[in-house]
């Protein structure tokens, strides 16, 4: 009987802490509130003076937008601190005036970032649906540091990286109650033209050292969507839209430097550049948007790492006109721009040749890149991407001397089209066309996907699905590839949940303006996962989820592997944040794309992984993020550790350092023998695998100096290192398990052909100084260093003092930008 106890006791400590929702009471989904605020605009006739001030006569009798409520931690509760909110208009501009109580000026989160970086501060903001669609928006958000911040939002999401042209101002006085003033110029959002505006409006408050979230109409997390749950903006009439036409000319210098040391060639090369870029307001829906000799040398370097996966690394994208405003040619996931400008299709065509490669360009050159987007008034969002590139040769020398050049990548033309139709309830369907075409006799590419998403009028249950056709068009033939998906689930309430197929046939590729790792398969997926939206026992939410996976070759129909997920997540309600998860598969898995030949199959064993996330409480100025997961697979001594490390420290309200420790740790792996010239082996028509260690360490360190809310110094250095070492090698057998092997990998003296170590060193020091907006100064000096050798037993020490000597490329450049309105300019005359 006490043995009978215990067990019933320990379940139901299980299911206290592992499975809450056993332990809460389940509600009702709720239906969205017909009880909408809405706030009126007040015309003004004389101008306001951006100075956070709020001292002009027409704010007095301008009407309040007051009484927030709490998203997190305590949803539906009334806000701690009271916020009031006017909105002025005139012929040109939304004012947004803000005045916001707390209990002393020292109370108030004041750290200073870069532009759209969320730092330990508090802030207000606000967001408008100009289309009223319950879908679209734009949001714009102010620091207590006077930072700005502003996004737009779709059916795709969040876009961070949108930029508009907009002024605000802040005071603090003495008492603890701050102001905030926006000017929000028309030009800045588009709106339909009509003699009424009616518009979805939303405000929220964040006061950090609480955690609190705070909204002006109630936000509920029980209920899916975020624009569908604003409230409204009444009394703007008799507005046009305005010219929008903007220039943004550019003027760069850059110095490079590498040590060829080779006679008759300079280390070092200089060039300037000038180019533009245009934004032009075709009608008050659409913008043109253009981009003349683009310069992109100052952005980010990549995060280069090893790749011994059969699969193509996907790098993210920081070029700037490349990333702003381009939610809706995302749509779909057809379009990954890094394409455009990206390796020529035939780079790797100069070595096969066999002869001395003189120079052959990593990168094709862009001449010009331009995109127009919009919506109607009845919801059809256009969009249409257009980019060029230059053809690029490499040089070559054959065995009697002579010099000739082979085009690795020709003129090519690169389309994206777009027509998203929003529907009722945040539904939506839409066609996304992607389109390449090469001059001469190199193929073109086309894709066309039609996409589709259905909400019920409580946007609680839903179903969509794409259908999408890839089509390469050579000289004598046509390739024709196949994707179908389908989803239907419950996403609003506590428990949701979604069950979806993906179905890739064996030609399906998108890759020549898309990014896809492998077609050729069905996967089946179901996800569930219960929400506690609420403060309870220890925590202030948590979420709980459980999941299948099940997936499939397509041809021929064969298994490749399925697996369980498990795993939980939440806040306490000190803040921290806690994640534990594992994901179990049972049964041997079959690979079809690691032996990189048709056919041909590896199987793998059965396996566990488990891992555990945890943050500690982000309203400090040190926080600390850390993670391990852990690997294990069935029957042998193989396995696979990864550690990451996160802190961040605040040390003053400018000065910010982040560190990123990354190790990762894989026993015995099993893969491809990969030798160090990059090739995979192949012996008497027998494909050779490896088991191997594989030793990866991260290190990256982030300095943020903010002088002012508009400048700011920033460095990033990142060194990347990973060690392989083969431990023995195998053939592997038609059934896809290995076998014994007598290939060793060594050479005629005994050593190893396979071992190898590989660095990579980058650093990126940026000074930025926005000096009026729009316009930019920025001084930039970048450093990267790529390292192969084939020494593995070098200390980490040595290893970064080898890596430091070894011949490193360095840029130093300067470049201006200078933001031009015509309403401006037409003002001044």
């Amino acid at each position: 009987m006490h043995i009978l106890k215990s067990i019933i006791k320990l379940a139901l400590a299980l299911c206290l802490g592992i499975f809450p929702f056993l332990s809460y009471s389940q509600t009702e989904v709720k239906e969205p509130t017909n009880e909408l605020k809405s706030l009126t605009a007040k015309r003004i006739a004389s101008t306001i003076k951006i100075d956070g001030k709020l001292d002009e006569e027409q704010w007095k009798d301008a009407e309040i937008a007051t009484y927030f409520t709490q998203r997190w931690p305590r949803p539906g509760e009334k806000n701690t601190q009271n916020t009031e909110v006017k909105i002025l208009y005139d012929d040109n501009a939304l004012y947004v005036g803000v005045k916001i109580y707390d209990v002393h000026r020292d109370s108030i989160r004041t750290q200073l970032s870069q532009r759209d970086e969320i730092g330990n501060t508090d802030y207000v903001g606000i967001f408008l649906d100009t289309y009223d669609d319950n879908l679209t928006a734009y949001g714009f958000m102010v620091f207590s540091t006077g930072v700005q911040w502003d996004a737009r939002y779709s059916s795709f999401g969040e876009d961070e990286s949108w930029d508009a042209v907009w002024k605000s101002g802040v005071f603090i006085g003495d008492d603890g109650t701050w102001y905030i003033e926006m000017k929000i110029p028309y030009s800045a959002i588009r709106f339909p033209e009509k003699a009424e505006q009616s518009l979805g409006l939303q405000f929220t408050r964040k006061i950090k050292r609480k955690g609190e979230h705070d909204f002006w109409n109630k936000f509920d997390p029980e209920i899916s969507g975020w624009v569908n749950q604003f409230g409204e903006l009444k009394g703007i009439k008799n507005i046009q839209p305005p010219l929008r036409l903007s220039l943004t000319p550019y003027l760069s210098g850059y110095v490079d430097h590498y040590p060829y040391n080779v006679e008759g060639q300079s280390n070092f090369s200089k060039s300037i550049n000038g180019g533009l870029d245009i934004k032009y307001g075709i009608n008050d829906a659409f913008t043109l948007d253009m981009t003349l000799i683009p310069d992109f040398g100052q952005v980010q370097s990549d995060n280069q790492v090893l790749n011994l996966t059969p699969f193509e690394v996907q790098y993210n994208e920081r070029r700037p006109f490349f990333i702003e405003g381009t939610e809706l040619f995302n749509k779909g996931e057809l379009f990954y721009s890094r394409r455009i400008g990206g390796e020529p299709i035939n780079y790797w065509g100069a070595a096969e040749t066999g002869d001395a490669v003189i120079g052959n360009p990593g990168k094709s050159q862009i001449i010009n890149a331009s995109k127009v987007s919009g919506r109607t008034e009845s919801g059809l969002g256009i969009g249409i991407f257009n980019g060029i590139t230059k053809e690029m040769s490499a040089t070559l020398e054959d065995a009697s001397g002579e010099s000739y050049q082979i085009v690795t990548d020709p003129t090519t033309n690169y389309n994206v089209l777009v027509l998203d139709q929003n529907l009722r309830n945040s539904s939506y369907v839409t066609l996304v066309n992607t389109n390449v075409m090469r001059a001469g006799s190199f193929y073109d590419a086309n894709v066309t996907g039609l996409l589709f998403e259905l909400n019920d009028s409580l946007y609680t249950w839903y179903t969509s699905g794409a259908a999408t056709l890839s089509q390469k068009y050579f000289t004598d033939s046509i390739d024709l590839g196949q994707k179908y998906s389908l989803e239907i689930g419950k996403k609003s309430g506590n428990f949701n949940f979604r069950v979806f197929v993906d179905l890739l046939d064996d030609k399906f590729d998108p890759n020549d303006l898309g990014y896809l790792e492998n077609n050729n398969e069905i996967g089946y997926r179901i996800r569930t996962s219960y929400n506690i939206y609420e403060p309870y026992s220890i925590f202030n939410f948590s979420e709980t989820n459980l999941g299948f996976n099940y997936t499939t070759l397509y041809a021929p129909n064969e298994f490749m592997n399925g697996g369980l997920y498990i795993g939980h997540q939440g806040q306490f309600k000190n803040f921290h944040e806690l994640e534990l998860w594992a994901y179990i598969e049972p049964y041997e898995s079959k690979d079809f794309f690691e032996p990189r030949v048709a056919g041909k199959v590896y199987t793998g064993q059965s396996r566990v992984n488990i891992g555990i996330e945890h943050e500690t409480d982000d309203r400090k100025n040190v926080i600390l993020e850390w993670e391990i997961s852990y690997r294990m697979f069935n029957g042998v001594s193989r396995n696979q550790l990864v550690l990451n490390l996160n802190p961040k420290l605040n040390i003053t309200d400018k000065l910010s350092v982040e560190y990123n420790v990354t190790v990762e740790n894989a026993n015995n792996d099993e893969g491809v023998a990969i030798d160090n010239d990059g090739y995979n082996t192949i012996v008497n028509d027998t494909i050779i695998f490896g088991k191997r260690d594989q030793k990866t360490l991260i290190n990256v360190v982030n300095i943020n100096y903010i002088f002012t809310n508009k400048m700011g110094l920033t460095f990033r250095a990142r060194h990347y290192w990973s060690r392989v070492e083969y431990n023995s090698f195998h053939a592997l057998s038609e059934a896809g398990y290995l076998e014994e092997s007598n290939f060793t990998g060594l050479n005629a003296d005994g050593e190893s052909l396979y071992n190898f170590s590989y660095n990579a060193f980058n650093i990126d020091l940026a000074y930025r100084w926005r000096f009026a907006p729009g316009s930019e100064l920025s001084i930039v000096w970048k450093a990267s260093i790529d390292n192969e050798d084939n020494i593995i037993d070098r200390t980490y020490f040595k290893n970064l003092d080898q890596t430091l000597n070894s011949p490193q490329f360095n840029s130093f450049s300067i470049k201006f930008l200078y933001y031009l309105d015509a309403q401006y300019l037409k003002k001044k005359g």
